[in-house]
């Protein structure tokens, strides 16, 4: 895979709105990490997750009772990666390096792989954002289209119909495939290779897939049945990817987004002409940022253009960093992405959805492709 570089020479833009946010953390003398509030809502989530899971394995309550908890441990586990585990790996939960390390791993317990996600999402999706063939998160498959230059087929025509399916569908896949195709394939995503493993990981990622499958398969299976236990195994994992997707796809895959490809000649040694921040704002979207509870819930990932600026940098501070973002937008005439309400976004991400089920692939003449293979061949020589 070529690598993909941005104009960051002079990076107007960037510098001065890193200047205003350094500022604000120096004279306000605070941490860019979490605070104490973010360490209680982290121990919240978890105990309330542990709390719904006991009383599910080991209590079995009424079918409706159980069928609700099931829902809510699936909006908790989701959260759980939203607030503890996402923050810890991007470093920004804790100032103490072991609780940050601590809280990726917590992925490890829900069924995923911290040290894939790191490299997925970390490296390859915060880098290369909505950029084709090198940001993972956009390669989802066949079943959905997500940008113009993937193959167009006939069933993308339903997809803004299907969505819920396979949204529902991708923690499984995730936990029981995805991770396996990377463990076995040495590939993050097609052509996209990533740092061997060391004997530790390695063994990390069996261990816990195991413990896994025990404690979320076996041991329900064996307390109350095999099909009370898979039944609410299938709603809770419905319910968490869902909510997963749906946070990924309002922020990066909306009808004002870009999507950078590298078909033209102008283009031939994959360089964006802008500077890396700036390709985030062109990427990247916020949605219903006044909505305190949604804040809450999904841990400040509706501020995505803030997290995709400052990823390093704690949600718990996305409300204001974002003033200064929208400033610094307005001085340097940069693009600022948001939808007011999450109904808002969700509605342009199905319109995305709709019209790239009909429309087919951008055609590159024949010409321009024999003049870019031309000039490439001319510059390797």
């Amino acid at each position: 895979m070529s690598k993909v570089t941005f104009n960051n020479k002079q990076s107007p833009f960037f510098r001065a709105l890193k200047t205003k946010v350094e500022l604000y953390f120096t004279t306000r003398q605070i941490p860019s990490c979490g605070n104490a509030q973010l360490l209680g809502k982290g121990v919240f989530l978890i105990t309330s997750a542990v709390a719904m899971y006991t009383i599910l394995v080991f209590f079995t309550p009424s079918v409706l009772v159980s069928l609700l908890l099931c829902t809510l441990l699936g909006v908790n586990l989701a959260a759980l990666g939203f607030n503890v585990m996402h923050e810890g790996g991007h470093q920004s939960f804790s100032r103490y390096p072991w609780l940050n390390s601590a809280s990726a791993y917590l992925l490890n317990a829900l069924g995923g792989n911290s040290y894939f996600w790191k490299v997925k999402h970390n490296i390859n999706h915060h880098t290369y954002t909505n950029i084709i063939g090198h940001d993972a998160d956009i390669e989802v498959g066949p079943l959905l289209r997500l940008h113009r230059d993937q193959r167009r087929y006939w069933f993308h025509q339903f997809q803004h119909l299907y969505w819920v399916l396979l949204y529902g569908l991708t923690y499984i896949a995730w936990v029981y495939y995805q991770d396996f195709a990377k463990y076995f394939s040495g590939n993050i995503g097609p052509g996209m290779p990533y740092p061997a493993l060391s004997r530790r990981e390695h063994l990390i990622f069996w261990a816990t897939k195991i413990g896994y499958v025990a404690v979320y398969v076996v041991l329900p299976i064996l307390m109350v049945g095999p099909l009370k236990a898979l039944v609410g195994y299938g709603i809770v994992t419905f319910v968490c990817g869902l909510l997963i997707s749906v946070v990924f796809q309002l922020a990066h895959v909306v009808e004002n987004t870009q999507f950078p490809t590298f078909t033209s000649p102008e283009a031939q040694f994959n360089k964006i002409e802008e500077e890396w921040a700036v390709h985030q704002m062109n990427t990247t979207s916020n949605f219903a940022t006044g909505n305190k509870l949604i804040s809450w819930l999904v841990g400040g990932l509706n501020f995505q253009v803030e997290h995709h600026l400052f990823p390093r940098i704690s949600h718990v501070h996305y409300p204001r960093i974002s003033q200064l973002v929208r400033e610094t937008c307005l001085e340097f005439n940069v693009p600022y992405l948001e939808y007011p309400s999450m109904r808002g976004a969700f509605y342009s991400h199905l319109q995305h959805l709709h019209s790239l089920g009909k429309a087919l692939p951008p055609v590159v003449p024949v010409a321009a492709t024999s003049k870019a293979a031309a000039a490439s061949k001319a510059a390797a020589a």
